[in-house]
């Protein structure tokens, strides 16, 4: 059995395996290069959107690889042999430019890494806190994995990008088709409200070192 967000990390991962973005994947199959982005892979009601057959025939025939392959990517089993060190972004940094590529994905290589079995989304990465918004659930100095290719809820912890390069680690409150809520665990932050224009991605918080 395998998740909406099992074949969609798959894609990401073929993407990456390729040297590619998951934008020029697309056009490299043949597909509008905004196939694959975020905002794609929900419904403006909040509901789970699948690849088409076609779509993922092409970008198969395109790279060169065979299903059975991919299905493994699908099933978590090329993860998890190739990835036991995920990289560490300092939030500071991670608000800079250049950090990320246009699906939230870290860019670039030297980064430093941390070691964190168990998380099968070959594109995780960690990042440590900065600032007291997250307190009391996480402090200055924790370390977050999160997870650009799993579908954030209502009510899940999150890091988003924003267009002016700021990053938010916060609580999903809802999302609608032209903005997101966004809460703080501290009560001395206020709620916090984003078109989605001006939002480059959002990645799900899959687990804290504390």
């Amino acid at each position: 059995m395998f998740t909406h967000d099992d074949v969609w990390r798959a894609i990401d991962l073929l993407a990456r395996k390729n040297g590619l973005s998951t934008s020029a994947l697309a056009k490299r199959a043949g597909l509008d290069a905004t196939s694959f982005n975020k905002s794609k892979r929900i419904t403006a009601k909040g509901r789970p959107r699948w690849p088409s057959s076609e779509s993922l025939s092409k970008i198969l025939r395109c790279t060169n690889t065979s299903l059975e392959s991919f299905s493994e990517m699908v099933s978590g089993g090329d993860a998890k042999r190739t990835r036991t060190q995920i990289p560490l972004i300092g939030m500071a940094r991670a608000g800079g430019g250049g950090y990320f590529d246009d699906s939230g994905f870290p860019a670039g290589t030297g980064w430093e890494e941390v070691s964190c079995p168990g998380v099968r989304d070959e594109n995780a990465y960690a990042l440590r806190i900065t600032g007291d918004s997250m307190e009391p659930v996480y402090r200055e100095g924790d370390i977050i994995v999160v997870s650009p290719n799993s579908l954030a809820r209502r009510g899940d912890r999150v890091v988003v990008r924003l267009a002016d390069g700021e990053v938010l680690a916060k609580t999903l409150a809802r999302r609608t088709e032209r903005q997101i809520v966004l809460d703080s665990f501290n009560p001395e932050h206020p709620r916090r409200t984003e078109a989605l224009e001006n939002v480059v991605w959002i990645a799900r918080i899959l687990w804290a070192s504390q």
